[in-house]
């Protein structure tokens, strides 16, 4: 492939990459209403750890553990603040 095809490769994931952080962003502001309504905390580590464990465990390369556990903590944090304006 050429670097043309690549580059719309990576286009094609982007969009769909776009897609589906939003649907997280959608399910976690649901999430973000319902701890409201009970009075949780937005915050629940326990949650996140468990998240990163399991992003760990089906990750398959090329980008270490490190690199995507990063990734979903910036991803996490953006949700959180997400959840954190709809209060």
């Amino acid at each position: 492939m050429e670097i043309s095809d690549w580059r719309n490769k990576i286009d094609v994931l982007d969009e769909q990459i776009v897609r589906l952080i939003n649907e997280r962003a959608a399910a976690a502001r649901a999430i973000g209403k319902l701890k409201q309504n009970a009075g949780l905390p937005v915050y629940e580590p326990h949650r996140e750890e468990t998240v990163f464990a399991r992003v760990r465990k089906v990750n398959e390369g090329p980008l270490t553990d490190s690199e995507i556990v990063n990734i979903y903590e910036r991803i996490i944090d953006v949700m959180r603040t997400l959840q954190k304006k709809d209060q």
